[in-house]
């Protein structure tokens, strides 16, 4: 447990360089959101914090074509993360943030992020039911460590589009922790409003009236339960390679709605980053 336990205090802003950066904003993906979180609470136990860390990358990703889906597509995976010390942040995945609060056992902020909706093409079940519109989130995220469990809670809010709101309650733990390999998994559960489930997982009149389903109405409600690994190697002290995956269980009037072809989902993905 100690060689885990500094495995995990050595990583750094490893977790927040997940392969699933550019990623897990999508709807489509079922990573945890502690997967893409906003750095490892627990780096300054590490050592002292460089003013700059600046990660690039890409890689390759395999998600639902939508949430509920039973096809897969592909699509490319890019990696671009800054951070000014253990105050600030722009990344692919995560947007733009600041970390409000900060200490060796915590991590408090807010943040502007992005949802890209969902497109009526993206499978042809999806046939009259219109686009959920891309929006700009905003985002307040809070992690706790009770050593070695960090706990995870992040808050969002779409600004324009569907002006719904979800929070996902996190858990993750490092069960592999040396120089070279850390590897973390842990839950999640996701909640969300009526706006959001209606978004997503609802059918409107409208819609009724030209695609293949009736009317549903999605309540608001426990959206889905999750269960994520991430996985790092390192090469040396400037390039590694990642690999995440997530499963996802839709719940409540998510699971059944009369979009959703399968209950359950799986996303993975893999990327290649040099940090300077």
């Amino acid at each position: 447990m100690l060689g885990m336990v500094r495995g995990f205090l050595a990583l750094g802003g490893g977790l927040a360089l997940s392969l699933a950066a550019g990623i897990a904003s999508a709807q489509t993906a079922t990573f945890t959101d502690w997967q893409d979180s906003p750095g490892i609470v627990l780096r300054p136990l590490g050592g002292p914090v460089p003013d700059w860390d600046i990660t690039v990358g890409g890689g390759v990703a395999a998600l639902p074509a939508y949430e509920g889906s039973n096809s897969t597509r592909l699509m490319v995976a890019p990696d671009l993360d800054i951070r000014y010390s253990d105050v600030a942040y722009l990344s692919v995945g995560e947007g733009l943030g600041v970390n409000l609060l900060r200490g060796t056992m915590y991590r408090a902020g807010i943040g502007l992020t992005d949802d890209p909706g969902r497109e009526h093409n993206a499978a042809s079940r999806l046939s009259g039911t219109g686009n959920v519109d891309p929006t700009p989130v905003a985002k307040a995220f809070v992690q706790y460590a009770f050593l070695p469990v960090v706990l995870s809670i992040d808050i969002e809010q779409a600004l324009t589009s569907y002006q719904g709101t979800i929070a996902d309650f996190g858990a993750y733990l490092p069960i592999v922790g040396t120089e070279k390999i850390q590897v973390f998994v842990g839950p999640e559960i996701t909640v969300a409003d009526s706006r959001y489930m209606q978004a997503y997982f609802g059918i409107t009149a409208n819609q009724a009236a030209h695609s293949r389903f009736s009317v549903y109405r999605a309540g608001a409600g426990v959206k889905d339960g999750k269960f994520g690994l991430s996985a790092f190697y390192h090469f040396d002290d400037h390039w590694f390679v990642d690999a995440t995956l997530g499963i996802e269980r839709l719940l409540g009037s998510a699971a059944s709605s009369p979009l959703i072809q399968t209950r359950w989902g799986m996303s993975a993905a893999s990327t290649v980053n040099y940090t300077f």
